[in-house]
């Protein structure tokens, strides 16, 4: 298949990492044999449109070159990258009915993809301009398609409220920390909604475009804030489908995403796809804590898991055309500007600034440090000059208005302050520089000055160092900038709002000697002119790739979804069947509040079980063919309240510590020698986390205690754990014999050997006992929410699973007389085998000793009177499930509680299907 450069190759490394080193190494030898085919480069205009125009028509098509041929080493010769982004590399103006006049336009994600040889990129997005009629969008897709470029055709409408109103008003001021316009009107609620509705619906029609033009094998890359919803779009019409997400804004901390009234939606949204990237390890943090605290899903060191499927988050420092711009210096038009401008700013060093006139820019904060630098170094006044490039955006929006003219004001004050007749400190040029022009400039530079309040990357600072290897300027970076971490250490980090502190850079920066600005260039320019845009965008995809093949991997490991329909045929076709059903998120009410993490803390605090549940529960109890068990990690008070009304139940609380049929009395299992001398101690360790940690809670039972922090604050809660644990290791159970159980948020101490699947054995010996199985036992469902520790449980029934790997003593049977097919050890189980006598226990809160045994009467026989074989079971009528977990010994799935309950009726209306009228 194309695409997929692992099918047949015997000699791929197992490991993520190792099949990433791999990629990594041919690539590099991919680059070296092609480096003959480009020595022709400096022949080409490559620095302008012309370059991006050559690039997107194809001059180095894959198709001309045998597309889906392989190469010796058995990997694809390209690979078809569909680039997703609200924006093509193309701008269209129509000059006619059926005639359209295209402008490239050299972007900062086209600019990043020129020179990737490794994939064929088709580009999709809107053309910029509204194409109503059908005559106008044949003739635009027709001029496009020879640019590979695939348009999406958006009406004003859409394009008003999902461009500029929710993308544009609502998701950039928040991602850059500007946070959301203030809701002084009902109206402006309204067009949330109504601009929310527009961007899902533009998304939508995003993703349509990419189905229609999608072959198997092609890596879709969808890009920015404008396409969090497309992720999502795209796997629902096709699962198989690689899909990559990349952000190239800053992702703000959880604490400033959870104001945004769809955060749950988007966060989602975005993690249905494959790969999630961002500029820094910051970003990729907070996403991953946002989708911890806001949808209550588990962060690991790869990315966010939610039911088993891991979404990977990974950060990719994007780069630039280094080479591009040190080509453009040895142009000689270049060189012209060069002299001039060494010749305009004779004997003055030159400082520069380069950024689109946005308020994260920071560009007033900027002006006032240098003003502040010229105040306090008057002999640099006429040595010193500050050219700042402002590029014009959003000029119709009042806010963007006002800064222009705030601008202007402080540049005019500090050059009426400071300057002279002959000469200005601050020279402001509200307009853009042509390519060579820029490269000229930044030439020229001796301390390049970057101030950004918020910005994702901000490449300004990769393009100064990229043409700065003769000189070696210094750059002065704003430590809120994405390339403050890759070029940090090169750079002199400032905080913006520090006026203090930047006007001191810029007095060390001009001061520098020239050992240390070599130095200090050689690191930055060594980084940029390695990560490269190029390098991005291969790395992007190559992890890409390599996530597909390790969620592939990682799906072989997950048990499938349970087979309703075989589960009850062989149900129907069994004749003494055993059902083991969990209690909490297995039988109980879904307590999950949409939109939040985790859900109402009082109404799971207090376990109901689902209203839904009591028709097809009485129906399996009263089916004589069938023993219902449930079997709980709750108190016996809790059991007692939900299945109280139910006749022929067995009740087993506490990891089956105490037992009771629904017509009888609770008596406990529990082993005469169990030490429970250190409840109390650890009972005071649970109730002092319990006070210092919000929201979590303590749930005291006789057998074990639960310390739960679900709906806590989850670093806190981790931290508190952590703490808790160490205390407890050492001192209170030091010297106990106690297992400690972690589950995802909770604490758990229980007595040793405490588990579900050592219970079971002493409540089928019970049951046996009080002759309520009188017959081998050749059906058994067990379903439930168990924790790790208590998923012995699914291993005990397990036919297929010889019995010294399954750690529960269970007595060896002859099979000699069985047909060689059905020899799977079936349970001999004799009363004995309980571990201790049994003691009733009337009531939840006392303990008695008489001797009456539940659901029965006289005395109970000796044990050799009652062995037989209890297990009669075969593989095909073994069904264990569990419910929500993915990483489980059991042999298949349900996702949800409300799994639980569709299946338990199907269950029920099969054996007792409804009478006509």
């Amino acid at each position: 298949m194309p695409g997929n450069k692992y099918n047949g190759s015997p000699n791929v490394p197992t490991s993520r990492v190792g099949r990433l080193l791999r990629e990594r190494e041919l690539r590099k030898s991919s680059k070296a044999s092609h480096s003959n085919e480009v020595t022709d480069n400096n022949k080409i205009d490559s620095l302008g449109a012309s370059y991006v125009e050559q690039y997107l028509e194809g001059a180095l098509s894959a198709r001309a070159s045998g597309e889906g041929w392989e190469r010796p080493d058995g990997r694809p010769i390209r690979q078809r990258l569909l680039v997703v982004a609200n924006r093509l590399p193309v701008s269209a103006i129509r000059r006619g009915e059926e005639v359209w006049q295209l402008e490239i336009s050299a972007g900062g994600l086209v600019s990043a993809l020129l020179g990737v040889k490794e994939f064929e990129a088709r580009w999709i997005g809107w053309a910029g301009v509204n194409v109503p009629d059908e005559a106008g969008q044949r003739a635009l897709t027709k001029a496009l398609a020879e640019k590979r470029c695939i348009p999406v055709f958006l009406d004003e409408d859409i394009v008003h409220q999902y461009y500029n109103g929710y993308c544009n008003n609502i998701l950039w001021p928040l991602f850059h920390y500007l946070g959301l316009p203030q809701e002084d009107r009902l109206a402006t609620t309204r067009s949330f909604q109504s601009q929310f509705a527009a961007y899902k619906k533009a998304n939508e029609m995003f993703a349509d475009v990419v189905n229609q033009n999608y072959e198997e094998g092609d890596v879709v890359w969808c890009h920015d804030y404008h396409l969090m919803f497309l992720p999502k779009c795209l796997k629902e019409h096709n699962s198989k489908m690689k899909v990559g997400w990349f952000l190239h804004t800053p992702f703000p901390s959880s604490e400033i995403h959870r104001t945004l009234p769809s955060r749950s939606e988007l966060l989602h949204a975005v993690l249905a796809a494959d790969l999630v990237g961002f500029h820094t390890y910051d970003y990729a943090r907070h996403f991953v804590s946002a989708c911890t605290r806001i949808l209550g899903l588990e962060g690991t060191p790869e990315g966010v898991e939610d039911q088993g499927r891991l979404t990977r988050v990974a950060a990719f420092p994007i780069g630039i055309d280094s080479d591009r711009f040190i080509r453009a210096l040895e142009l000689p038009d270049v060189q012209k500007h060069i002299r001039a401008l060494k010749e305009t700013f004779s004997g003055r060093k030159v400082m520069l600034g380069v950024d689109r006139l946005d308020m994260i820019k920071g560009i007033p904060q900027k002006i006032l440090a240098f003003e502040k630098f010229l105040e306090e170094n008057a002999s640099w006044r006429d040595k010193v000059v500050l050219l700042q490039i402002a590029v014009p955006t959003r000029t119709d929006v009042p806010e963007y208005q006002k800064l222009t003219s705030q601008v202007h004001e402080i540049v005019g004050r500090i050059n009426g302050r400071f300057g002279t007749l002959t000469a200005v400190p601050i020279h402001h040029l509200d307009r853009s520089l042509d390519f060579q022009g820029l490269c000229a400039l930044y030439a020229v530079t001796d301390v390049a000055l970057v101030t950004s309040l918020r910005d994702g990357m901000n490449l300004v600072s990769y393009e100064f160092v990229a043409c700065q290897d003769e000189k070696k300027g210094v750059l002065i970076l704003s430590e809120f900038a994405g390339a403050a971490q890759s070029l940090g250490a090169g750079a002199i980090l400032v905080n913006p709002w520090n006026i203090t502190e930047v006007a001191a850079s810029i007095d060390q920066a001009l001061n520098m000697s020239a050992e240390e600005r070599e130095k200090r260039h050689r690191h930055n320019f060594a980084h940029v002119t390695t990560h490269t845009a190029q390098e991005w965008a291969e790395t992007f995809v190559s992890e890409l790739n390599d996530t597909v093949v390790e969620a592939q991997l990682r799906i072989r490991q997950v048990p499938p979804p349970l087979p309703v329909n075989d589960a009850i045929e062989h149900y129907l076709q069994s004749n003494n069947r055993l059902l083991i059903l969990g209690f909490n998120a297995t039988l109980t009410e879904s307590v999950d509040t949409p939109g939040r993490r985790g859900g109402d803390q009082i109404r799971e605090m207090d376990l109901k079980l689902h209203p839904d549940l009591k028709e097809p529960l009485t129906a399996l109890c009263n089916d004589p063919k069938t023993t219902v068990v449930v079997l709980s990690g709750s108190g016996r008070r809790v059991l007692d309240e939900n299945f109280g009304e139910y006749n022929n139940m067995w009740l087993a609380a506490e990891n089956g510590m105490f037992l009771r049929f629904t017509k009888g009395q609770w008596m406990t299992t529990m082993p005469e020698h169990l030490n429970m001398e250190w409840v109390d101690s650890v009972k005071h360790v649970f109730e002092y986390f319990t006070e210092r940690t919000p929201r979590s809670h303590f749930d005291p039972r006789e057998t074990s205690l639960v310390w739960n922090y679900k709906y806590a604050d989850l670093e806190f809660g981790k931290l508190q754990a952590r703490d808790m644990l160490q205390h407890l290791w050492t001192g209170p159970i030091s010297n106990a014999s106690v297992d400690v159980v972690q589950g995802s948020r909770s604490v758990e101490v229980r007595a040793v050997g405490v588990t579900k699947g050592a219970a079971i054995d002493r409540i089928l010996g019970e049951i046996v006992h009080s002759k309520f199985i009188s017959t081998p036992i050749d059906y058994v469902l067990c379903i439930g929410h168990f924790l790790g520790k208590d998923e012995d449980v699914y291993t005990f029934f397990e036919p297929e699973l010889p019995s010294d790997t399954i750690g529960i003593s269970r007595t060896k049977v002859t099979d000699a007389l069985k047909p060689p097919g059905e020899r799977r050890l079936p349970l001999k189980l004799q009363a004995s085998k309980s571990g201790g006598s049994k003691r009733p226990v009337p009531n939840a809160e006392k303990k008695t000793s008489n001797n009456h045994i539940c659901g029965g009467s006289g005395r109970r026989p000796s044990p050799e009177k009652i062995s037989w074989n209890v297990l009669d079971l075969k593989g095909a009528n073994y069904f264990s499930c569990a419910v929500g977990r993915s990483r489980t010994k059991a042999r298949y799935l349900l996702g949800s509680s409300e799994e639980v309950v569709t299946f338990l009726k199907e269950l029920a209306g099969s054996s007792f299907p409804p009478q006509p009228n």
